[in-house]
């Protein structure tokens, strides 16, 4: 068992970030659609928001964390039969999800930090996180809070999309393609099918 990357294949540590991450990910997308119909003012609310919350901070430490250990550890190659362009939706497609796995918790930090109501954020109630400065351009706390809730909802939107094309791509290298890509995201050691 492998708990760094090697060249071909994932280790330890990089499939279980993948994998937590991936769950809280979409757990969270469900929760905030959940959420978003239900009364602000209800006293369950308040208490399903600073789970939410807190869920988020998760998620935005785990992918610092993450981002530190891809750069220290190589990636996978990509199979050599892959098209340049595939190639280069892939990369384009990595990126584009690490950006929104950080813009989206940043932008929820923000949101709650615009929050007329300057209710504070206690992360599992027991580690309080300060509010953000809030950029004067985006208008009153009321206009600025509106603002980055749609934000945050369209980033969370967008991070859906690509999590299904990035799924769809896998499931069409494993099952089209018969490569690796797949295998070694569930499975540690250097890549090669054992069927």
């Amino acid at each position: 068992m492998h708990l760094r990357n090697t060249r071909s294949g994932y280790g330890l540590v990089a499939i279980l970030f993948h994998w937590t991450m991936a769950l809280l990910i979409i757990g969270l997308f469900l929760f905030g659609k959940y959420m978003s119909d239900l009364d602000p003012m209800a006293p369950d609310t308040f208490a399903l928001y600073q789970l939410h919350k807190s869920l988020g901070f998760v998620v935005l430490t785990l992918m610092v964390a993450r981002l530190a250990w891809r750069f220290a550890n190589p990636s996978p190659a990509l199979p050599e039969t892959m098209p340049r362009i595939e190639r280069l939706a892939a990369h384009l497609g990595h990126a584009g999800l690490y950006a929104l796995m950080l813009a989206i918790p940043l932008s929820g930090w923000l949101m709650v930090s615009a929050s007329p109501w300057g209710i504070p954020t206690v992360v599992f109630d027991t580690l309080p996180v300060p509010h953000l400065p809030v950029p004067s351009a985006l208008g009153t706390k009321a206009e600025a809070e509106s603002a980055l809730k749609e934000v945050h909802e369209l980033l969370a939107n967008g991070l859906l999309l690509l999590v299904l094309l990035h799924a769809a791509a896998a499931l069409k290298h494993h099952f089209i393609n018969k490569d690796d890509v797949l295998r070694r995201m569930v499975r540690t050691g250097p890549a090669g099918r054992t069927d």
